[in-house]
């Protein structure tokens, strides 16, 4: 009996790893979240956001599945589409970059694609995917665009990244308005924690892919590669009052597992009403 329970535990665990590391990880949701904002021109309300974060394309992460996250994340038909960095998983190495930044390029939406880069886009060849970055016409990084007319703008600028860049978040604002609605693309939530004097209304960011491995129950992650442990997924504050959004992600960093924590891409649905709730799609 008890040779046979343990055969019977190893088998379960054999099982759950297995589920953990091909399963999980490629069950890809699509979620969308509403979030209020008072100044939110009234031409914007409900326009809606789609967000890519931590492709990692990559071992384990092959160019069909990016494919297919690109092509769900044109299928949301969302206003706007963002990508918040990390598009490659290999250090030191340029063929991951030609790849990937191909596919980047096909993205288009209503009022335009927006990037920055991650830390891991650096640390595979920091000039090459910078360059990639400027070519397709998606950059934000230190700088902003804008969306509207006079006094009624959304403004989406970028930050560079919180380890491998500098943030220059006043930077990326510097020709904006004060009334304009800002939305700042950063890599790293904790960026959102930096010495800045822009008034920023929403922070998106990812890197954290939702801790990977959660808890259940407490639905805690073991592991965060953040300072601040609280800017671990979804809609959080900062110590200014804004409102930061950290995507869980798509790809993997420190184990290429996941459990209790599917890849998602996010829709932020923005409104002048005052909600704030998520809808699992």
């Amino acid at each position: 009996m008890i040779k046979k329970f343990f055969f019977s535990m190893l088998l379960l665990g054999f099982l759950w790893f297995l589920y953990m590391v091909f399963i999980e990880r490629y069950l890809l949701q699509v979620n969308t979240y509403h979030l209020s904002f008072p100044n939110l021109p009234i031409e914007f309300d409900g326009v809606r956001i789609v967000q890519i974060s931590d492709l990692h394309y990559g071992f384990l992460m092959p160019m069909s599945y990016i494919r297919y996250v690109l092509a769900t994340a044109m299928e949301v038909k969302a206003d706007i589409i963002v990508a918040t960095g990390d598009y490659v998983k290999k250090s030191k190495s340029k063929q991951e970059i030609h790849k990937v930044w191909p596919e980047l390029r096909k993205l288009s939406a209503k009022y335009g694609v927006y990037m920055v880069l991650g830390n891991h886009d650096h640390s595979a060849n920091e000039k090459l995917s910078l360059q990639y970055l400027q070519e397709s016409g998606f950059s934000v990084r230190h700088s902003a665009r804008c969306i509207g007319w006079s006094s009624r703008r959304l403004c989406i600028g970028g930050a560079g990244d919180f380890t491998e860049d500098d943030a220059k978040i006043d930077l990326a604002f510097s020709n904006t308005y004060s009334n304009d609605f800002k939305i700042l693309l950063a890599h790293n939530p904790d960026t959102a924690d930096l010495s800045y004097q822009t008034k920023v209304d929403l922070i998106l960011a990812g890197h954290t892919h939702g801790g990977q491995f959660r808890l259940p129950y407490y639905d805690k992650a073991l592991i965060l590669p953040v300072k601040n442990k609280q800017y671990d997924f979804g809609m959080r504050k900062n110590s200014r009052g804004h409102t930061v959004f950290i995507s869980k992600g798509i790809g993997w960093s420190f184990l290429p597992l996941r459990f209790n924590c599917l890849p998602e891409l996010a829709v932020l649905q923005l409104h002048r009403a005052k909600r704030n709730i998520k809808i699992h799609d």
